[in-house]
């Protein structure tokens, strides 16, 4: 069973699967076998590397292209309007696609114009090889700069329960934009949470699961995590045979305290 989150009347599968720092023959591996699972929204960019393998493993996994909600990314180096245009070229000849559902710019570059880049992407989009535009790292400001410019259907930035991103959620629910997860459990630390685990016991849960369900369970929010292993695939899409409850829902806001893991030197002021 999945859960959809609907964007501007788009349905987007809650739970996807990132694929960061996945490469070969794992990633191709690993999203074939996600996809098998019941993965129908996958996650890449032009700087992992893996667009190829991404790829291969959506060809091998046999799901008909139409189902799969496909993204990509532009690195910051390419976001002037000639670049943006080859690199989406590039990437769907990696991908062995006609388009992408949502083309996102990966990290804002303040040395070249905003609205160029985003009329460069949403001319893309009307020819028909971007369904949907995007950005990822983008503050509220950014975004609010952003859709000034482009029917900005996603910000896809760090989030998990010891992060908040309480301005920009509600910024993306005013103006219908998916807010996804990176990173959502904190690359593991969520394990050691005692509120997580003993919600989890409660339902019969790990803590990683108690945290995707609390993400997705947010309207306008989807969770993209990377599992390398089978097992753990599966684990992870099994947290839709239960709702945490609103007091619930607070208990796990409660746990934010500023814990960013992604800040790179090109990374805009938060």
């Amino acid at each position: 069973m999945q859960h959809y989150q609907t964007i501007r009347g788009v349905q987007v599968p809650a739970l996807g699967f990132g694929t960061w720092p996945l490469k070969g023959d794992e990633c191709r591996e690993a999203v074939r076998d996600a996809l098998a699972a019941g993965y129908r929204h996958v996650d890449t960019a032009r700087m992992y590397g893996n667009e190829e393998d991404v790829g291969r493993g959506m060809q091998e996994g046999g799901v008909p292209r139409e189902q799969v909600f496909l993204t990509t990314k532009l690195w910051y180096t390419e976001l002037t309007r000639a670049k943006v245009t080859d690199a989406l070229h590039s990437s769907l000849r990696r991908l062995q696609t006609e388009y992408v559902d949502l083309l996102l710019v990966h990290w804002p570059n303040p040395e070249v114009p905003l609205g160029e880049t985003m009329e460069a992407m949403t001319a893309l989009q009307q020819q028909g090889k971007v369904r949907q535009v995007g950005v990822s790292n983008f503050p509220p400001a950014l975004l609010e700069e952003a859709l000034g410019y482009a029917p900005v259907f996603c910000n896809q930035v760090e989030y998990h329960p010891l992060l908040a991103q309480t301005a920009l959620l509600e910024l993306c629910r005013t103006n219908d934009v998916l807010l996804t997860a990176y990173s959502p459990i904190a690359h593991g630390a969520v394990t050691e949470e005692p509120v997580l685990q003993d919600l989890g016991r409660k339902y019969g849960k790990s803590p990683v699961q108690l945290t995707l369900r609390w993400l997705v369970q947010q309207p306008r929010v989807a969770a993209i995590p990377k599992a390398a292993s089978p097992d753990r695939r599966r684990q992870n899409l099994d947290i839709f045979d239960f709702e945490l409850t609103p007091a619930e829902m607070e208990q796990v806001f409660g746990l934010a305290r500023g814990k960013r893991l992604i800040n790179p030197h090109h990374a805009p002021a938060w």
